[in-house]
């Protein structure tokens, strides 16, 4: 059975109860056009349970190692600013989530939430370089037992809620569920300059399953 995240829950829900009532008055009915609606609105139907999929996912790669905190494809690896946890440059791991990729994102690596932000902002294309510092986000900083890791949820051009799970002073495991964003989007993974980054731009991440760095 496919698990579904709690977020997700009421959209499933109502999508397949529109569906059983499509369906039902397409049978009634006997119109074509009524099960050509209907056909179209399961395939919307099932997307969304694909969509909101939370599956189980293997815990503990190794504390020198860093994982990816989301599904998708890495389309930027840069060093760059990052005043607000960091309080310098950081190097940046960038990966993009298209709407047919699992949208719960996970911690890199054990250690306790140190902080946390939330930036309101424009819903431009997630995968743009402008969208870091334009678009709605969340960040959320993590002090490991080797360093400072922070991971910032961006939102895209249809996704409109961004959710945390964690507050300031929890301790969290490498593969833990951190949040996730609703409808296309962007995750960002900042580790210390330095850090050996394991990916590169093209390849395609599994959250808490894919190394994308190693700490020195």
């Amino acid at each position: 059975m496919i698990r579904l995240a709690p977020e997700g829950r009421w959209f499933v829900i109502g999508a397949w109860a529109i569906a059983a009532l499509l369906l039902f008055v397409a049978q009634r009915t006997g119109a074509a056009g009524w099960w050509i609606g209907a056909g179209l609105w399961v395939v919307v139907a099932i997307w969304l349970v694909a969509f909101f999929r939370d599956p189980e996912r293997a815990w503990a790669q190794g504390d020198r190692l860093i994982v990816a905190p989301a599904d998708g494809k890495v389309v930027a690896l840069l060093d760059t600013e990052e005043p607000d946890f960091f309080g310098g440059r950081a190097t940046r791991v960038s990966i993009f989530m298209n709407v047919f990729d699992c949208h719960v994102n996970r911690y890199p690596a054990d250690g306790t939430v140190a902080y946390r932000r939330y930036h309101p902002g424009k819903f431009g294309h997630a995968a743009a370089e402008k969208s870091s510092a334009d678009n709605e986000q969340a960040s959320v900083g993590i002090q490991t037992g080797r360093g400072k890791l922070l991971v910032r949820q961006i939102a895209g051009l249809i996704a409109r809620r961004i959710v945390t799970d964690h507050p300031v002073g929890t301790g969290v495991r490498q593969g833990q569920r951190l949040g996730m964003i609703r409808f296309g989007s962007r995750v960002d993974l900042f580790v210390p300059v330095g850090t050996r980054v394991l990916v590169s731009t093209g390849e395609t991440t599994k959250a808490g399953v894919t190394v994308v760095a190693e700490w020195n």
